[in-house]
């Protein structure tokens, strides 16, 4: 729960500084958590809220829908909302962890298909689910994907 905190504690500082726009990022942040709170209540999980796991997925859905939104802005001319798009990118970054360049990612995906003993295309899921439970927030698992199948394909 150290992340929920640490959002929190920066979304009062905000206030403080009467930072407008970052603020709204961080409301915006906080409202997706809890909506996950919620929607986990509803599934009848008990507990004090989403696990920092699942507020980093939660982080980098919105990355990845902030990238597409400023995309489509600058393909229509609106640079002022892709701008706006790559600021609240910036500030959602800053709770995410370092994301692993494309050498540590070819040696996490080699570590994680050693780990589950995987030896066909068949064990892509297990490969998938122990980079997931490891590199969460880290890496983009739609990119990820191709390259285990590669190192299975090839392995």
């Amino acid at each position: 729960m150290a992340l929920r905190e640490d959002i929190n504690s920066a979304l009062k500082q905000a206030m403080r500084d009467r930072a407008a726009d970052r603020l709204s990022t961080l409301r915006l942040i906080m409202a997706a958590i809890k909506d996950r709170d919620i929607a986990a209540r509803g599934e009848g999980e008990e507990g004090g809220g989403v696990s920092d796991a699942d507020i980093l997925s939660i982080l980098a859905k919105m990355v990845k829908q902030r990238q597409e939104s400023a995309r489509t802005y600058e393909e229509g001319g609106r640079l002022d909302l892709a701008e706006r798009e790559l600021s609240e990118i910036t500030i959602i970054e800053e709770f995410l962890p370092k994301q692993l360049d494309a050498d540590e990612i070819v040696e996490a995906v080699k570590v994680a298909v050693a780990e589950v003993g995987a030896e066909s295309i068949r064990d892509m899921g297990k490969v998938m689910g122990a980079l997931k439970a490891k590199y969460t927030g880290q890496m983009d698992f739609g990119k990820v994907g191709p390259m285990v199948k590669d190192q299975l394909a090839n392995g």
